[in-house]
């Protein structure tokens, strides 16, 4: 989307990519389809990579389920510094076990591990779909997306007649998907799989694969206010990182600082593996970037001491029917502005200087802002943003759009928000702190 769009375009098009999206794989994947459209050059982290000209460039690097992409404005030197964005784009879910095809009483079943946090309720009584990778015993990978495929099935009213005064679900008794009828012996859930991207299942040597819906995206309310998709946590910031980055590429840059997108996988479950933010692909790759340009240990530092990082991760709007759950003065709504998140023990790496950029940031883009901390009773969450300042040392502030629904199979937020926070984004990758 160009920095001109309209909010309605906007979400319309962040509904386009979430459908795109069923897996962090296929995440990563879409983002490089419009990164390659916008002139973007991928690279290999396992080759040499060209030495950014005087003029800059465009590049971007796929590890996994994240993705790494950059501009570097021209006149770009050992000691110019970093702005980046951090998103994530895992969501919470289901993924799928070795030895999947289960089932009794001539049902058929997928067996699945919970992944993060979902609220199990939601995936109730809901067509889905599985998706992600297939690497084959040659190493070759192959994304694969089926149509609906499973249901989670809810037990009738009537065999449990206290279920609306509190639904109890274990995650291994009750969390089993099923997918068809017959003998889990004779039939096999990788062998569909397998048949949907044509490949041969005795070939398969792994696979990640998780549970998405299959509902698309859709705006609603009495005047269209809300937007309700699945895994707007966190896709609704990294297509407004992708979007603002393509942006900010389109406009010759002659000075300025480089500008990052770092979409990490993992977070929804510690962030601790080699494409997650507690993992080593962000300073890999701004290393890599600084020694293209020349720079030195103590240059690169320099270039990190000056360097911002702005985490984008969904957070929490009042809820009209647990106000109780919220801080009493700080309650944030939908279309009011994206949130800039703080909590005192550095759940969110916020802190005053942080606070002062994102509100320099929002007036100079003309977006209000709302601010967003926890009951003190209730445990906050947390985010990339203090994974990454603990590991590279750079400046970072915690912001996102609120929503409702948060780890629910479908989440909703404001239909302006999601623009909101692409405009600022535009603007933070073109402004030194």
């Amino acid at each position: 989307m160009p920095s001109t769009a309209t909010a309605q375009e906007h979400i319309k098009d962040l509904g386009a990519y979430v459908t795109a999206s069923p897996s962090s794989f296929h995440s990563v994947h879409e983002a490089a389809r419009r990164l390659d459209a916008a002139g973007f050059t991928r690279l290999d982290e396992a080759r040499a990579w060209p030495v950014p000209s005087k003029g800059g460039g465009a590049f971007y690097v796929i590890r996994d389920g994240a993705l790494i992409a950059w501009v570097v404005p021209g006149g770009a030197g050992p000691v110019t510094p970093f702005n980046i964005l951090g998103t994530h784009t895992d969501s919470p879910s289901f993924k799928l076990k070795p030895k999947p095809t289960t089932g009794k009483f001539g049902w058929l079943q997928a067996g699945v591990e919970v992944y993060g946090g979902p609220l199990l309720n939601s995936w109730l009584d809901r067509e889905l779909r599985l998706a992600g990778r297939l690497v084959m015993l040659d190493g070759t990978e192959h994304l694969i997306a089926t149509g609906p495929l499973l249901r989670f099935p809810q037990l009738a009213i009537h065999l449990d007649r206290a279920v609306n005064e509190g639904l109890a679900l274990g995650k291994q008794q009750h969390m089993n998907p099923v997918f068809g009828l017959g003998d889990p012996g004779s039939d096999d859930l990788l062998g569909l799989l397998a048949a949907d991207a044509e490949v041969d299942p005795a070939q398969i040597g792994g696979y990640d694969i998780v549970v998405a819906d299959t509902q698309e995206p859709a705006v609603f309310g009495a005047k269209g206010e809300f937007f309700a998709s699945g895994r707007l946590d966190n896709l609704s910031s990294t297509h407004a990182g992708l979007a603002a980055l393509i942006a900010h590429a389109a406009v010759a840059q002659a000075g300025g600082p480089i500008a990052v997108l770092a979409a990490f996988d993992h977070e929804e479950i510690g962030s601790a593996s080699r494409s997650g933010a507690c993992g080593p692909i962000l300073e890999d790759i701004l290393t890599r970037i600084s020694d293209g340009l020349g720079a030195s240990v103590s240059e690169r530092r320099q270039a990190f001491a000056a360097s911002f990082c702005v985490s984008a991760d969904a957070g929490h709007a009042v809820h009209p029917n647990y106000p109780e759950r919220h801080d009493p003065a700080n309650r944030p709504v939908l279309n009011g502005g994206p949130l800039l998140k703080i909590n005192a023990n550095q759940r969110y790496a916020t802190d005053a200087t942080g606070a002062a950029f994102w509100a320099r940031l929002c007036a100079e883009a003309g977006i209000p802002y709302q601010e967003f901390v926890s009951n003190n009773d209730i445990p906050c969450g947390s985010t990339i943003g203090p994974l990454t300042a603990t590991r590279l040392g750079i400046r970072t502030v915690d912001v996102g759009i609120p929503l409702l629904s948060m780890h629910s199979a479908r989440e909703l937020c404001g239909t302006k928000d999601p623009h909101s926070l692409a405009a600022v984004a535009e603007l933070f990758f073109r402004t030194a702190a």
